[in-house]
C-alpha cells in the first residue's frame, strides 16, 4: 500500500524493532505463559505490518488476519482481568492494558477495510480502481480507503496511535534516564516498569504505534 520505497523501508524497520522484542520476549527462560503470548502478538503484528508496507503483502489473506488480531484483542481485555498483579486493582490492570487493546483492534479494523475498499474498486471498474491506487497528491500510498466514514475512521485511529506511541516514548526516556548502571544491572527477565528493560519495552511499543500512525495517514 505504499509507493514511495524510502518511506517503506523506514516503516520496515520500525516495525522490525518491535517484531525482534516480541520474539526475544516470547522465548526468554521465566517469562511467564500469559506474556509469552503477549509478546508473541507483538511480534506478529510487526510482521504484518510488515507486509503491508510491501506490494506483495496485498496478497495475503484478509480473513485470518482479522480473525487474529480480534482475537489478540479480545486477549489483551481478558489477561488484564485475570493477571495477577501486585496492587490487586483490576481496573489499573485495564488502563494499562487498553493501548493494546486499541492497537490490535485497530489492525483487525484495517486489514478489514483494506479488503472491503478493494473489493470494491475491483467491482467498480476503472475510475474506483484508479482512486485506489493513486490515493494521495504526495504520492506517497498507493493505495487508500474509499467513502468518507472509512477515512474519517482511519484518521482518528491515526491519531490515536499516534498519542499512544508518544506517551510510550516518553516513557521509554524518562526510564532510561533515570537509570543507574553503577546501581547494578537489571535482570533480563525484568517486566516492563523496570529499568532498562521497562525502557526497551516502551520504547519498542512506541515504535510500533507510530508507524502504524503512520499507516493509517496513508490511507486518509
Amino acid at each position: 500500500m505504499i509507493a514511495a520505497a524510502g518511506l517503506r523501508w523506514i516503516l520496515t524497520l520500525l516495525f522490525a524493532v518491535s517484531v525482534v522484542h516480541g520474539v526475544w520476549r516470547a522465548v526468554l527462560p521465566g517469562t511467564r505463559a500469559a506474556d509469552r503470548v503477549d509478546h508473541t502478538l507483538h511480534a506478529a503484528m510487526g510482521v504484518l505490518m510488515t507486509a503491508m508496507a510491501w506490494p506483495w503483502g496485498m496478497d495475503l489473506s484478509a480473513a485470518p488476519q482479522v480473525v487474529l488480531f480480534s482475537a489478540g484483542a479480545l486477549w489483551f481485555v481478558v489477561a488484564a482481568l485475570i493477571r495477577p498483579r501486585a496492587d490487586g486493582s483490576r481496573i489499573a490492570a485495564v488502563l494499562a492494558a487498553w493501548p493494546h487493546v486499541v492497537m490490535t483492534a485497530a489492525m483487525a479494523w484495517m486489514v478489514a477495510a483494506m479488503d472491503v475498499s478493494g473489493s470494491m474498486a475491483g467491482h467498480s471498474g476503472g475510475g474506483a480502481m484508479h482512486e485506489m491506487h493513486m490515493a494521495g497528491a504526495s504520492g506517497l500510498a498507493s493505495m487508500s480507503l474509499s467513502g468518507t466514514a472509512p477515512r474519517t475512521a482511519a484518521g482518528v485511529l491515526a491519531a490515536v496511535l499516534a498519542g499512544i506511541g508518544l506517551v510510550w516514548l516518553t516513557r521509554a526516556l524518562d526510564l532510561a534516564r533515570a537509570w543507574d548502571p553503577a546501581s547494578g544491572r537489571v535482570p533480563r527477565t525484568a517486566a516492563p516498569g523496570e529499568g532498562v528493560a521497562g525502557a526497551l519495552a516502551f520504547g519498542c511499543h512506541a515504535s510500533m504505534a507510530l508507524g502504524m500512525a503512520v499507516m493509517f495517514v496513508l490511507l486518509v
